[in-house]
């Protein structure tokens, strides 16, 4: 049993924070982020010896589907906004940037996050997106091209900024 402690230990410290960066960007906010990866570790605990070697895929589809379920569950209300909450200012040059897109992102239904978050924060295929969402590959295309179509709307001249910011680094 120490020996299982002892893996799964290492394993959060290695990984967790790209973990809950993965949760963040699904969730929308620290608070909720951290109970997401909290309930996904303790599921993935309870399944160590079986998945061990291939813990960190198992995690982000445990973050995934948690977070889908609850969209399911939740009866539909709006959001909280955390304006009234100081912000922490990105460092570098593009931090109103990284502010622009967090809220706009926010603004995004969940659906149309979790597909941008999988396609583009872990670089996912279109395929891949779609089995881990549970639905077809014409849906994570369609979500896709929506919601980045609705983050151009909501944060305008983004792909100039983006370009510059990518010169610029």
């Amino acid at each position: 049993m120490a020996e299982v402690d002892g893996e799964f230990t290492a394993f959060v410290n290695e990984r967790g924070a790209v973990l809950l960066r993965v949760a963040y960007a699904l969730a929308g906010n620290q608070h909720a982020a951290e109970d997401l990866l909290q309930n996904a570790l303790a599921k993935a605990y309870a399944r160590w010896p079986r998945i061990r070697g291939d813990a960190e895929p198992y995690v982000k589809r445990i973050l995934y589907h948690d977070q889908v379920s609850g969209w399911r569950r939740r009866a539909r209300r709006p959001e909280v906004t955390l304006a009234e909450l100081p912000e922490r200012a990105a460092a570098g040059e593009d931090s109103d940037l990284r502010l622009l897109l967090r809220d706009a992102l926010r603004a995004l239904p969940p659906r149309q996050r979790a597909v941008l978050t999988l396609r583009y924060l872990e670089d996912l295929s279109v395929e891949q997106t779609a089995a881990l969402l549970g639905c077809r590959t014409g849906t994570v295309a369609s979500q896709s091209a929506k919601a980045l179509a609705k983050l151009r709307q909501l944060v305008p001249g983004l792909e100039e900024r983006t370009s510059r910011a990518e010169v610029t680094r």
